[in-house]
């Protein structure tokens, strides 16, 4: 595996640069002023900020290693779930610390504003103005290869985490799960990244050697491009990140257009799929440039439809011929 390049003070104009590059960018020290980051006891400072109310985490036994996973079957984990207050949950962990084979807890995707309404004023992220903080706090637990459907900032906020990062064309050597059911939500690599199965997953081996990887301490944070598949390993006994995920085209619905290609394209004859297939890539994702750029503008039609009224007349006729398949 490679390192990830890494950014040393990192302004939102500069940040503009790494995104336009599609590359993964750790950002070294952007929250190093952070309260949180600051603070000599992370779990208190949360304390100290957080309304009453209960959360709801994931415990796993000692066995697991923190890998939370599937269980011996797809319809079973291995993990179990848990609510309590958060209060608890931190007495809970710090239990867990000092044991000598301690479970693995996780808190994830908690939204900061919902427990820590003023998380976001306090532990500003100035790079992406507007979009709300989640939190991730658990101890030394392991999140599955997977991909978030969004562009991501990942933020050390107390302990260090390492990532693995690997880029999309990857996933053919991923051995990804199935999409449903989930073990929490988001389809995950059957592959454990810390132990892998090689003789089982051969082809894992080529995505290792494609692979990034950063250890971040806190106050460090890291810039997941849009899709990558990324497995988080919390390396101490407390650990805190803080992320924010964005999509900066919401409107767009790739998810359901690769659903409607399952219903439409797979059971096609190879033919058809190899003359769709060409289609797509010429029209779809203009491998070779503009489909339209030999026609007149007012001949472009669909070519040259980019506007949101136009979308939307397009978006109007699909759902008007799936209404009358469904009538059929």
């Amino acid at each position: 595996m490679n390192p990830i390049r890494v950014w040393h003070d990192v302004t939102p104009a500069i940040f503009q640069e790494i995104r336009a590059a599609g590359e993964p960018a750790v950002m070294q020290g952007l929250a190093a002023d952070w309260p949180l980051v600051r603070a000599a006891d992370a779990a208190g400072y949360l304390r100290g900020l957080a309304l009453p109310g209960s959360v709801n985490y994931m415990r796993a036994p000692p066995e697991v290693e923190g890998r939370m996973h599937y269980g011996a079957t797809i319809a079973s984990r291995n993990f179990v779930r848990e609510e309590a207050s958060f209060g608890t949950f931190l007495d809970r962990l710090a239990e867990q610390a000092v044991a000598d084979r301690p479970d693995a807890m996780a808190l994830q995707g908690l939204p900061a504003a919902q427990l820590m309404p003023g998380f976001a004023e306090a532990n500003p992220m100035p790079l992406v103005p507007g979009i709300a903080p989640r939190l991730w706090i658990g101890n030394a637990a392991k999140v599955a290869i997977h991909h978030d459907p969004t562009e991501n900032i990942a933020v050390v906020g107390a302990g260090r985490r390492r990532f693995t990062l690997f880029a999309p064309e990857q996933v053919g050597n991923l051995y990804m799960g199935p999409f449903d059911p989930t073990p929490a939500g988001v389809q995950v690599s059957m592959v454990h990244l810390t132990a892998p199965d090689l003789t089982r997953y051969p082809r894992f081996a080529t995505a290792l050697e494609a692979g990034l990887v950063a250890e971040l301490d806190p106050g460090d944070a890291l810039y997941i491009p849009y899709q990558w598949y990324h497995h988080v390993e919390a390396l101490d006994a407390f650990n805190v990140l803080v992320n924010y995920w964005w999509d900066p085209v919401p409107d767009a619905s790739p998810w359901e257009a690769m659903m409607h290609g399952f219903v439409s394209l797979r059971s096609l004859p190879a033919d058809q799929r190899r003359a769709w297939r060409a289609m797509f890539n010429r029209y779809v994702f203009m491998t070779d440039g503009d489909p339209g750029e030999h026609l007149p503008h007012e001949a472009r039609g669909v070519l040259g439809a980019h506007s949101p009224q136009a979308i939307a007349q397009m978006r109007a006729m699909l759902f008007d011929g799936l209404r009358k398949r469904l009538r059929r």
